[in-house]
């Protein structure tokens, strides 16, 4: 019986996705991709295979997940199956380097940012590229906005870079990235599914660059001062401008991504920048509550249960 394959590696994330399959009947299954034995001469088994492999599948102590998922896709792909989110998008969700690259290459900006491969050149670059600027690094394969800081001066960033806490990005390469300035604390989160625009929610910065708005990765809401009323962390907003839709839109088909939340900042003097393209993406409940579209296929869950299920529908009949 040809199936809805989820591929992932952290079953936080995975009951909103599953209670929207359940509501619609879809018949589907998932394969936790942190270890496995995988026939390569044999025919996977039939159906529509949908990847959520992370970047940040190592802080969870699945190091491999991401080369592993690799190497089904590849798998998946010679025989031929439906796959969403392939190869092309697991290769930009661990690489931000790579993402910049194929954006720019679109014609959709990003920050100036600067590689750094090894510890001890990060200080040097940061003096030579971002002189008597406040600059943010990051790791180029992260997920969740982890590791992301934002440091005054190249002083304080070389003491970070020798205290204990520094911990040594996965793949050991380091991004340094311009300080966007934007008038207000807040950050667009585009969400797509099946490659058309969702909606898009905003992100009050507030407490930092963890960005995550699954409830799994609940940090709760921005502080405010007493007797005022908490802002929420992520608010879906009516929309984003057409042009960059359009812009969006045509970088993901291109980059054979269907499903993904694309980040953006806009700063003080009119520019939006890209920052980051995930395509493994959460959705925040509360949000979708708030905006009437919980439970329905206007909600992240909902939409990509619809388009699986209808990619499903689509196959031969014999698959």
């Amino acid at each position: 019986m040809s199936r809805i394959h989820v591929l992932h590696e952290n079953a936080a994330w995975l009951p909103p996705l599953a209670q929207a399959f359940d509501q619609r009947r879809l018949p589907w299954t998932e394969w936790f991709l942190d270890a496995g034995t995988f026939d390569l001469a044999a025919p996977p088994p039939q159906g529509v295979f949908y990847s959520r492999m992370s970047a940040s599948s190592h802080t969870r102590d699945h190091r491999f997940s991401a080369e592993l998922t690799a190497a089904v896709l590849a798998w998946l792909t010679r025989w031929g199956r439906r796959v969403v989110n392939g190869p092309g998008a697991l290769d930009l969700e661990i690489s931000k380097a790579r993402q910049y690259a194929a954006l720019e290459s679109h014609g959709v900006a990003t920050p100036r940012t600067v590689l750094v491969a090894g510890r001890e050149h990060v200080v040097a670059a940061a003096l030579r590229h971002f002189a008597g600027q406040p600059v943010i690094l990051k790791p180029n394969r992260g997920g969740k906005g982890l590791g992301v800081q934002l440091f005054a001066s190249a002083d304080s960033l070389a003491g970070y870079l020798d205290s204990d806490a520094y911990e040594a990005p996965v793949d050991g390469l380091h991004l340094l990235q311009e300080y966007v300035r934007a008038p207000r604390p807040f950050i667009t989160r585009a969400e797509f599914v099946g490659g058309r625009y969702l909606y898009a929610v905003e992100v009050d910065t507030t407490d930092g660059f963890e960005l995550c708005p699954a409830d799994a990765c609940a940090i709760g809401d921005a502080n405010c001062p007493v007797g005022e009323t908490p802002r929420e962390k992520f608010t879906i907003v009516d929309g984003i401008p057409g042009a960059l839709r359009v812009w969006l839109e045509r970088f993901l088909a291109a980059a054979g991504v269907e499903v993904a939340g694309i980040e953006f900042i806009t700063d003080t003097e009119g520019r939006t920048l890209v920052y980051d393209v995930n395509t493994n993406t959460n959705y925040n409940p509360d949000a979708e509550a708030r905006a009437g579209r919980a439970g329905t296929a206007r909600s992240g869950p909902g939409a990509i249960a619809e388009f699986l299920g209808a990619e499903l529908h689509r196959l031969p009949a014999a698959a």
